[in-house]
C-alpha cells in the first residue's frame, strides 16, 4: 500500500533536518538497517584483519593468502587476493552507491535544489577542509601531498556500526543527512578516483567499456530482463574498464547511474496501475545485502591487516603524512561539515529541525570522520609502489576513524536520553494503522479514529468502575454494622 505524503508546511522550506516524508522515512530505515548489519560485518573484518596480521603465528599465512594471485592472464587479470578485494568486490559496492545517488537525484532529498543544498554543501566543506589540513600539515613538516585525498572519504557502513554498538538512538532526520552526506560523499571520491588516479588510458578498453555501457542502457530501456543478461555484461565491462588504465569501480557507478529509480505505471489485471518498486529499488534491495554483508568486509578483511606496533603507532603522529590524515579525519571532517552545515543554514535562513540542536549536528560532524573502506582505497592508490608508507597511511586511517569514533560515541551518548524520546515519539502509533501518529496529525480520519479509540476505553473504565463500585458495596454489605470488622469486634 502506497502512503501519502503529507503536506508540508508553511516553513518546510526553511527548516533544515526537519521531519522526513513517510516514504523517505521508510526507505532511510530499510537502507540503514542493512548499513548497519554490514557494518557491524566490516567492524568485525577489520578486527579481524589486525589480529591476522598482528599475531606472529599467523602473519606469514595472511601475507600469503593476500597475495596470492589468480585469474586469466592472457587478459590481463591475473590479480591477487587483495587486489580483487579492491578493484572487483568495491565494484560491487559502489554500484551501490551509484543507485543511491541516481535515487537520490530523481526521487529523493537532492531532487529539490532547496533541500539538497545542505548535505551537498557539508559533503563538499567536509571533503575540502580535510584536503586542506592534510595539505597543510605535510607542506609546514615537508611530507608528501600525494596523501591530500585520503581523509576526505566518510564510511557509512562503519559510521552505523558504530551507532549500532553504542546503542544510541539517532533520530531518523540525522540518520538521514548523513545518509545522503555519505552519498554525495561517495560521488565525490569517486570523481577523485577517476580524475586524480588515472596514469594511462588504453582508448581501445575504454572504447569497449563505454560501448558495453551503452549496451547495457539500451537493455534497461527495452525492458529486457534477467540477470543471466545483466551479470555477464556488467563483468565484461568491468574487465574492459579495469584494462583501459581507469579504476574498475567506475564502472560500477556507471551501470548504476542508469538504472531507472522513479516507478511507472504497468498494466494490470484491472488496468494500468503505478509500480510498487523501481527497476533501481528492486535491484538495490538484491545487491545491497551482498554489498554490505560480503564485497566490503572482505575488502576490510585483505586491506586492513596492517603491522601494528609501538613505534608504528607513535610513527601515526609524527610523520607529517600519516599526521596529516588523522588531523584530516578527526578535524578537518568535523569542522568541514559542521561549518558547511552553519553557513549553507546561516545564509538560507534556514533553522534546525524543533528536536534538534546544533550540538547534535556537531556530533554528527564527528562521526562523519570516520573514513574507513574508500580512505584505504585511497590510501593505496595515492602511495602505489610504497608499500612501507602504504601501511602507515591505513594505519593513520584506522588511528583516526578510532578517535573520530570514540569523540562522537561521547557527544551523542550526552544526548541520548533526548534522542530516545524523539524516537519513541517517531514511531508512536496509537491508532495500530501502521502509520505512525506524527504523520497523521492533519489528517481529519486520524482524529476520529483516536476519539472512537478513547471513547471505547473511557466505556470500559466506566464499565470498570461501576463493577468496582458494586462489589465494593457487596462487600460493605456483608460485614457487620455496614462499616466492616476490628479485631472481631462491631465496627
Amino acid at each position: 500500500m502506497t502512503t501519502p505524503t503529507p503536506t508540508p508546511t508553511p516553513n518546510a522550506a526553511r527548516r533544515a533536518l526537519g521531519r522526513l516524508s513517510l516514504p523517505e522515512r521508510t526507505f532511510v530505515a530499510d537502507a540503514l538497517r542493512t548499513e548497519t548489519v554490514g557494518g557491524v560485518l566490516l567492524l568485525v573484518a577489520a578486527v579481524a584483519a589486525l589480529l591476522w596480521a598482528n599475531v606472529p603465528g599467523l602473519h606469514h599465512s595472511y601475507e600469503t593468502v593476500s597475495h596470492f594471485a589468480f585469474g586469466p592472464s592472457a587478459l590481463g587479470l591475473r590479480l591477487s587476493v587483495e587486489h580483487w578485494a579492491a578493484d572487483g568486490l568495491l565494484a560491487i559496492f559502489f554500484f551501490v552507491a551509484g543507485i543511491e545517488l541516481k535515487r537520490e537525484l530523481v526521487a529523493g532529498d537532492l531532487r529539490d535544489p532547496r533541500a539538497a543544498v545542505l548535505p551537498v554543501v557539508a559533503a563538499l566543506a567536509g571533503m575540502a577542509v580535510p584536503a586542506v589540513v592534510y595539505a597543510v600539515t605535510n607542506a609546514a613538516a615537508g611530507g608528501s601531498l600525494a596523501g591530500w585525498a585520503v581523509p576526505t572519504a566518510t564510511d557509512i557502513a562503519f559510521a552505523l556500526a558504530v551507532l549500532a554498538v553504542i546503542g544510541t538512538s539517532l533520530p531518523s532526520a540525522l540518520r538521514a543527512f548523513l545518509l545522503t552526506l555519505a552519498v554525495v560523499d561517495d560521488l565525490c571520491a569517486i570523481l577523485i578516483i577517476a580524475v586524480f588516479f588515472t596514469e594511462r588510458l588504453d582508448f581501445a578498453a575504454l572504447g569497449g567499456a563505454v560501448a558495453g555501457l551503452a549496451v547495457f542502457w539500451l537493455l534497461l530501456r527495452r525492458g529486457v530482463r534477467g540477470w543471466y543478461v545483466y551479470v555477464p555484461l556488467a563483468v565484461v565491462v568491468w574487465g574492459l574498464m579495469y584494462t583501459s588504465g581507469i579504476h574498475a569501480t567506475i564502472a560500477g557507478v556507471a551501470m548504476g547511474l542508469m538504472l531507472r529509480c522513479t516507478p511507472r505505471e504497468v498494466a494490470g489485471p484491472d488496468g494500468p496501475r503505478p509500480e510498487e518498486h523501481s527497476p533501481g529499488e528492486r535491484v538495490e534491495r538484491l545487491v545491497r545485502p551482498l554489498s554490505a554483508g560480503l564485497a566490503v568486509p572482505l575488502f576490510a578483511l585483505f586491506s586492513a591487516g596492517v603491522p601494528l606496533s609501538g613505534d608504528a603507532l607513535s610513527d601515526v603522529f609524527t610523520r607529517p603524512e600519516t599526521l596529516g590524515v588523522v588531523l584530516g579525519l578527526v578535524v578537518g571532517k568535523t569542522v568541514g561539515v559542521f561549518g558547511g552545515t552553519w553557513l549553507t543554514a546561516r545564509f538560507t535562513r534556514a533553522s534546525l529541525g524543533e528536536d534538534l540542536a546544533w550540538a547534535d549536528l556537531f556530533a554528527v560532524a564527528t562521526l562523519a570522520g570516520i573514513g574507513f573502506t574508500v580512505s584505504l582505497l585511497i590510501g593505496e592508490l595515492a602511495f602505489e609502489g610504497d608499500a612501507v608508507m602504504t601501511d602507515e597511511v591505513k594505519a593513520a586511517v584506522l588511528t583516526g576513524s578510532l578517535i573520530a569514533a570514540t569523540l562522537a560515541t561521547v557527544l551523542l551518548k550526552l544526548r541520548n536520553a533526548h534522542y530516545r524520546r524523539i524516537c519513541e515519539a517517531e514511531n508512536r502509533d496509537e491508532d495500530l494503522d501502521g502509520v505512525p501518529d506524527v504523520y497523521e496529525e492533519d489528517d481529519p480520519a486520524y482524529h476520529l479514529r483516536m476519539a472512537e479509540i478513547h471513547e471505547r476505553k473511557a466505556a470500559e473504565h466506566r464499565h470498570l468502575a461501576a463493577v468496582r463500585a458494586a462489589e465494593r458495596e457487596r462487600r460493605l454489605a456483608e460485614v457487620p454494622g455496614g462499616a466492616g470488622e476490628e479485631n472481631h469486634g462491631p465496627a
